[in-house]
């Protein structure tokens, strides 16, 4: 899968520590990228829309 051209982004609640982000991409077709921001050319987590919104929907309710 080619995500050279994806818009990785971190959330504005990262601060100035860059050590334990991730990154998340919303712009690809039809997936949502999840990777670590201190290995962007490592592996990345891909999730169907849905998927991520229940995870994230989950993770702010915790």
């Amino acid at each position: 899968m080619d995500l050279t051209g994806a818009g990785w982004r971190k959330s504005s609640r990262s601060g100035s520590n860059q050590a334990a982000c991730v990154e998340v991409a919303l712009d690809l077709p039809g997936l949502v990228g999840v990777r670590d921001s201190k290995d962007p050319s490592g592996p990345v987590l891909v999730f169907a829309p849905g998927a991520w919104r229940a995870f994230v929907g989950r993770e702010i309710r915790c």
